[in-house]
């Protein structure tokens, strides 16, 4: 079982970016060009590496490899996103890392990359990519190639050793457990449970009980051998199950014109783990979002628009516009998936300014478009 961290700390010890490893400052799937550079990277990292793993480092200073961290990143249909645009897709994960130096919220994000043997290649035109495109790794740059394309691998030996030197061990196993019940959670509400002699999970929490139901805020939840966060959140509610071979999510999306808010189901998540070591981690979307009347939200969505517009010209907002600004990132949301399909650049390109003016908002805004991305990858 490979710890996660050590794994990280391993790739940036072992020497610069290469054609089984990269590194970024932070990745934007959520824009065109952001897409499309990913998309390019794990390309040519699976063809540069068809029999062994690559990865991509996400949150590291490019010069001299300071650990920053990039926000969580709860995407678990990225599997998709690539499927969707790569002809022989590889299979990829994107995992969570903590780190003990870095605020809360923030990891080291990292993209497991395994090539499926065969020459992965652009579907389709992305941003200036034309489909069919064909990429590998030069040193530590993704380039095209267009002929003699063969795949080879050179860096089994390297991965392999990398690896091994990230085994994890009871030390690492019992630390962890420590350090996120006594240490970074010892205010809130935390548990952990051990799964087939091998697995821990620990999870924290704001607790309430509604309806004899046992609801989490603020929740935080890691698998601690493998140092991966599986969870985080400051805004949303969920539920917590498990029995002795599995353990069971289901996500709450808090949603509603004014006052007139409800929890809705958004996805639930079901970790099984297996007496041969491994685990199986599956997702399903299961948000049925409320419906309104076109009407209504035009006007909601117009006097959105206007008190976006206030605020990038720094015009101070009446007490009626602040209650407005404050239930932005839901009524947005909401408009949405009513069929106001510009809402998410609205906020995409709002963020900035919202940033300065409110961090509250900033946040909230931030996990609708964590809610769009999920059903647009589904």
């Amino acid at each position: 079982m490979i710890n996660k961290r050590l794994l990280v700390k391993n790739l940036l010890a072992h020497n610069d970016e290469n054609s089984f490893y990269d590194k970024k400052r932070f990745i934007d799937i959520g824009k065109r060009e952001g897409k499309a550079k990913f998309l390019k990277h794990v390309c040519a990292l699976a063809n540069s590496n068809p029999q062994n793993n690559s990865f991509i480092v996400i949150g590291v200073e490019d010069e001299d490899n300071e650990i920053v961290g990039v926000d969580f990143f709860d995407d678990s249909k990225i599997q998709n996103l690539v499927n969707a645009y790569l002809d022989n897709p590889p299979r990829i994960t994107y995992e969570n890392i903590p780190f003990p130096h870095l605020p809360l919220g923030k990891v080291v994000g990292l993209v497991t990359i395994r090539s499926n043997g065969e020459v992965c290649s652009l579907r389709k035109n992305i941003w200036k990519y034309y489909g069919g495109a064909v990429f590998f790794r030069d040193g530590s740059i993704s380039m095209p190639k267009a002929y003699g394309i063969e795949l080879t691998d050179v860096n089994a030996e390297a991965v392999a050793t990398i690896e091994q030197h990230a085994k994890n061990n009871i030390e690492l196993t019992l630390d962890g457990v420590v350090d996120f019940l006594n240490e970074r959670h010892k205010v809130l509400t935390s548990h952990y449970k051990v799964f087939k002699e091998q697995f821990v999970v620990c999870w924290a929490g704001h607790q309430k009980k509604v309806n004899n139901e046992t609801y989490y805020s603020r929740v935080d939840i890691e698998l601690i051998n493998e140092q991966v966060k599986l969870f985080f959140s400051e805004f949303d509610e969920i539920t917590i199950t498990y029995d002795e071979n599995s353990f069971t999510t289901i996500e709450y999306v808090q949603l509603g014109l004014s006052s007139q808010q409800k929890y809705y189901p958004l996805e639930k998540v079901v970790i099984t783990f297996s007496d041969n070591g491994t685990y199986t981690i599956n997702s399903d979307l299961i948000f049925e979002p409320p419906l309104y009347d076109k009407k209504t939200l035009h006007h909601i969505y117009n006097t959105n628009i206007a008190v976006l517009k206030k605020i990038e010209k720094g015009i101070p907002l009446s007490p009626s516009e602040k209650m407005d600004l404050s239930l932005m990132s839901d009524t947005l949301l909401i408009c949405y998936v009513n069929g106001f399909e510009e809402a998410r650049d609205i906020m995409e390109n709002a963020k900035p300014a919202i940033k300065n003016y409110d961090i509250r908002v900033y946040q909230s805004i931030k996990e609708s478009l964590r809610i769009i991305r999920k059903m647009k990858y589904n």
